[in-house]
């Protein structure tokens, strides 16, 4: 059977890529001003540098005085990034540069020059600069969607269905019936002619879905290894037949027992699986929030869930697993005086961030009056690293659109598994 290599990916690094990138689409220049540099793994940094300095010296040539001065400043202070690094970065390195807005507007000449770095989370193998009135974020979208894709065939003498793993879902793709005869024959036939006719049907059977495997496998979802699953010996017959092209006969990882095959037996090899696909995020991710759950439903006093109370045993270091959906969409404000230290923070939905971040910089300092509060803000998985980061707990993101993501919302989207029951600390 073929093993399959699953690279690990960490989930809070493709979370913060995937935020980024969602924030950079949102983004416009007020001329051909945004820039996007792709640096492949390997290349040799001088190199990029001293083209950056040219394509300076050819912004000098742009006629609108603004787009010239936010052109050349953000090259400027791309290759002032780049100087600080003494070689690309293993897997490459991507940069973002451009004159942008005050957060909610402002007029023209308030833009500031702002500069974002991203370690691909693949191996970045093309180089890139573009300067327009966008950011180019194509290229990295693509390297966050899984490659992993595993293929199920649940098949028995009646039907037969496909389905595919995928991110962060399993997809029934379609399903078929045999028109092959059961096995009890109807009067007026031989028993031997009956079964040269069931045996003929079922070779055509097997051929068809041979060639339906083919189609979805090789041709429209290169995968990576095939699961077959089905009740009786049927799924062996296929397999021992050699029916299925060479190269999907040579990816079957695994056989499974089930009860059913078609749509239904796709769910039921899915769920029988986890031990074969454990490597896989998905399984990953399924597993966390079942043990979550048993944690919570057996009352073992180890499972909590609920941002407040999850923050509160973070910061008492209660806290092994913490488990958040990759859609919850808070941001944590935060208004520290300068005068007396004292810290005001809120924990708001993306909407209400710039209100709160207004309610605090204008209003008096609670502590001692001064109007001297200065604001800050950032996305609730940044600050929850941060407090992971001091306690050593694990800290995992899991995709909200899935199964297991719907489950973890009905606890109010975060959730953590403990050290210990913190009720018999004492």
């Amino acid at each position: 059977m073929k093993k399959i290599d699953v690279e690990k990916q960490d989930s809070v690094k493709l979370y913060k890529i995937r935020k980024t990138l969602e924030e950079l689409s949102q983004k416009s220049g007020r001329g051909t001003e945004l820039i996007s540099v792709y640096i492949p793994k390997g290349k040799q940094l001088h190199e990029i540098i001293s083209s950056l300095q040219q394509e300076q010296g050819t912004a000098d040539n742009i006629k609108s005085d603004l787009t010239r001065s936010h052109v050349v400043d953000s090259l400027g202070k791309v290759v002032q990034r780049l100087k600080l690094y003494k070689k690309t970065p293993e897997r490459g390195l991507v940069m973002f540069c451009g004159a942008l807005p005050p957060e909610g507007g402002g007029p023209l000449g308030s833009e500031t020059v702002t500069v974002w770095e991203i370690d691909p989370p693949k191996d970045l193998n093309q180089y890139l600069y573009r300067c327009d009135d966008h950011f180019h974020v194509d290229i990295l979208k693509d390297m966050l969607k899984d490659d992993n894709l595993i293929g199920f065939l649940a098949i028995d003498a009646k039907d037969a269905g496909w389905g595919l793993l995928h991110g962060d879902k399993i997809e029934v793709l379609s399903q078929t019936g045999s028109g092959v005869a059961g096995k009890h024959r109807q009067g007026g036939q031989s028993a031997k002619r009956f079964q040269k006719l069931r045996e003929m049907e079922l070779t055509y059977y097997f051929n068809r879905v041979a060639e339906t495997t083919r189609e979805y496998f090789i041709d429209i979802y290169p995968i990576k290894g095939l699961i077959i699953s089905g009740p009786g010996p049927t799924k062996e017959d296929f397999i021992n037949g050699n029916y299925l092209e060479y190269r999907l006969q040579n990816m079957i990882i695994n056989t499974i027992d089930a009860s059913y095959s078609g749509a239904e037996g796709i769910r039921e090899a899915f769920a029988k699986s986890s031990e074969i696909l454990g490597d896989f995020r998905m399984v990953e991710e399924k597993k966390l929030v079942e043990d979550l759950f048993r944690e919570i439903n057996s009352h073992s006093g180890k499972g909590s869930y609920g941002l407040q109370e999850v923050i509160e045993y973070l910061k008492n270091n209660v806290v092994q697993t913490l488990i958040i959906t990759d859609n919850t969409n808070l941001h944590r404000v935060e208004g520290k005086c300068k005068r007396c230290r004292n810290l005001q923070e809120a924990i708001v939905e993306r909407p209400l961030v710039i209100p709160k971040k207004t309610e605090f910089s204008s209003n008096p300092c609670p502590s001692c009056k001064a109007m001297e509060v200065e604001v800050n803000e950032q996305d609730i998985v940044d600050y929850l690293e941060l407090l992971a980061a001091k306690t050593g707990t694990q800290l995992e993101v899991v995709s909200g659109s899935a199964e297991h993501g719907n489950m973890l919302a009905s606890l109010g989207k975060v959730g953590a598994i403990l050290r210990y029951n913190p009720g018999h600390s004492k």
